[in-house]
C-alpha cells in the first residue's frame, strides 16, 4: 500500500453499493447497473480522493461521457469522498464474462443451452416456418 492509501477497505466496497443505481444507459430498461455489467475495474481510495477506472462495453460507445459523468457525481455524493477521478482502460476490453449472473440472465434471449435437453424441439417450436420450406 503506498503512503496517503486507504486503510479503509470499506470505501471501495462503499462505492461499489452506490454505483449499483447508476445503470449502463444501453441498460437502464433491463434495470443493469454499471458494477453488473462489469464496466468498474478497478477502485482506489487514497487522501479522501476515489480514483476508478472503467472498461467500455465499446471503444464506440456514445454514452461514455454521460456514463463517466454519472459514476463521478454518484461516487463524489458519498460523504467519505472528497473528489473522484473517473478514467477510462482503453488496453482491456470488455466481454460477456464481466456480466454478473443476475446480468446474463437479464440479458440473456434464449435459456441456458444446459437446460435445452432437444435442441431440435425447442427450435421447431419457436421458428415459423418461412412460405415455401418445410419445419424441421
Amino acid at each position: 500500500m503506498g503512503a496517503g492509501e486507504a486503510t479503509q477497505p470499506e470505501v471501495p466496497a462503499a462505492v461499489i453499493e452506490a454505483l449499483r443505481s447508476v445503470y449502463d444507459p444501453c441498460c437502464r430498461e433491463q434495470g443493469i447497473s454499471v458494477v453488473d455489467m462489469g464496466l468498474i475495474d478497478s477502485v482506489r481510495f487514497a487522501d479522501g480522493e476515489a480514483r476508478l477506472e472503467l472498461v467500455l462495453t465499446s471503444g464506440w460507445c456514445p454514452f461514455a461521457v454521460e456514463l463517466l459523468t454519472a459514476v463521478r457525481e454518484r461516487v463524489e455524493a458519498l460523504p467519505e469522498v472528497g473528489g473522484a477521478t473517473v478514467e477510462i482502460v482503453w488496453e482491456k476490453a470488455w466481454g460477456s464474462e464481466r456480466l454478473s449472473p443476475e446480468a446474463r440472465s437479464k440479458l440473456r434471449f434464449l435459456p441456458d443451452p444446459a437446460s435445452v435437453p432437444d435442441r431440435e424441439q425447442y427450435v421447431a417450436a419457436r421458428v415459423q416456418p418461412q412460405e415455401g420450406r418445410p419445419r424441421p
